[in-house]
């Protein structure tokens, strides 16, 4: 009877397994939030929420995007090569940024608006060299199939963020807390992670050659080029909006919008990771342009059908559930909840297509698409912040931002892939999801 519940194909039991092991690890910090909520402040997440941001931007370029390359040779002993060449860029990377921080630190405080910052911003390096470690382990183990390895290094992460955000907010480390968490569970998941590659696969790095380095550097070098410099632009884009709220909104207000967004994206990157990075696998070995459209409209018609109403009976049940669970005092994350649901949604429907520019070489058509969202989404705010709007109206018209360029990136790739238009119902769900977020903004 079991044996009959068990997914049929190799791509489907692959998604279960990321998809069991991100789950663990997204459910623990989600089962602690409302413990977080009561020991943390949501000024202690504004700062925290600014660390991130300009960890993230520069932990974009920490190993020149060269770890997406690794799933692309045929033969191991050039995959390896690359994670070899990812993890030394990561380490000059991290130097690099050190010396700009001790060098600058007072001019780049001075620019993000918030005094607090200045201290954090040395451990920036830190965080950055672990992200670059534990991205190439990643994509190693995911070239592998190794995805029960993905699993656990995703449970062990979770589990020690979660674990040290409760004793040091208990400690009253405040903000503090949250970001040593953060390099606390960065590091231990690259250590475990890096070990077992090592346990198992420690005979691929005797093939370790510099001439090898090199020469697949320059075989992949779309990626330091292109590809980096669109992740860069997206990265930006999406942090743009703390640099904007830090900067002229208060660090409270940053706070509730940047817990609302942890709280959707935890559940959310359930599917989008294990999708995207089973997706990313699977389409690196089909030919056909249609074929690989097929596949990715395929999952988000699975996608809609999966998840529309448990995500309508999410919005409806809002504001009777957040005061009981987080406190009166975050009484107010329902509003920033609803507003940036409907974007986190959508793109949770097409998140995957993305993995389709990577497979055919097309990071150029990336990198233009990032860099024309990134100055459209500055006038976006630079007109709706002059214009005298308050925090949850701007909110509101950045979400309708989002969505509408979802839905272009999406029909984008269709014409570069040349299939022919029949997507009906991705139109008519974008459509709707902006006239509801019209409608709420009316309503402020």
């Amino acid at each position: 009877m079991l044996n009959k519940l068990k997914p049929k194909s190799e791509f489907s039991r692959n998604v279960l397994t990321l998809m069991t092991g991100t789950t663990i690890a997204q459910a623990i910090p989600i089962a602690i939030s409302p413990i977080l909520t009561r020991i943390y402040t949501p000024k202690d997440f504004g700062v925290f929420a600014l660390y991130m941001s300009v960890a993230s931007i520069v932990s974009v370029i920490a190993t020149g995007r060269y770890e997406l390359a690794i799933m692309l040779p045929k033969k191991d002993e050039d995959a390896i090569n690359i994670v070899a060449l990812s993890i030394i860029i990561s380490f000059l990377v991290s130097f690099i940024t050190l010396l700009i921080v001790f060098f600058f630190n007072t001019q780049i405080t001075n620019i993000l608006g918030n005094p607090e910052i200045s201290s954090w911003l040395y451990f920036i390096p830190l965080t950055v060299l672990l992200t670059g470690l534990y991205q190439s382990f990643n994509y190693w183990s995911n070239r592998k199939k190794e995805y029960k390895r993905l699993a656990t290094s995703r449970v062990i992460q979770s589990g020690t963020i979660s674990s040290s955000n409760l004793i040091m907010g208990f400690g009253g480390f405040g903000s503090g807390g949250l970001i040593w968490s953060s390099i606390l569970g960065r590091g231990v998941a690259s250590f475990v992670l890096g070990k077992m590659i090592l346990n198992k696969e420690s005979h691929f790095f005797f093939k370790i050659k510099k001439l090898k380095i090199y020469a697949l550097a320059m075989r992949y070098k779309k990626f330091p080029t292109w590809n980096l410099f669109s992740s860069f632009i997206s990265t930006l884009r999406e942090n743009l909006l703390i640099f904007a709220f830090s900067k002229y909104f208060e660090v409270s207000s940053l706070g509730f919008y940047f817990f609302a967004k942890r709280l959707l994206l935890i559940p959310s990157g359930i599917l989008i990771s294990a999708f995207s990075d089973v997706f990313y696998q699977k389409i690196s070995n089909i030919i056909s342009y249609i074929n690989i459209y097929e596949v990715a409209y395929g999952y988000f018609q699975k996608l809609f059908y999966l998840l529309t109403i448990p995500f309508i009976i999410f919005v409806f049940l809002l504001d009777m559930i957040i005061p009981t669970i987080f406190g009166e005092k975050w009484a107010m994350l329902s509003i920033y909840l609803l507003i940036i649901a409907f974007p986190i949604y959508f793109n949770l429907l097409v998140g995957h297509f993305s993995k389709i520019l990577l497979r055919t070489n097309n990071q150029d058509i990336s990198f233009y698409f990032h860099g024309v969202k990134l100055v459209m989404l500055f006038f976006v705010l630079f007109i709706t912040i002059g214009m005298g709007l308050d925090f949850l109206q701007v909110l509101i018209s950045v979400s309708i931002f989002e969505i509408f360029f979802i839905l272009f990136g999406v029909v984008l790739i269709q014409s570069i892939l040349k299939v022919k238009s029949r997507n009906i119902l991705l139109y008519f769900l974008s459509m709707v999801l902006i006239g509801i977020e019209i409608i709420f903004y009316n309503k402020i």
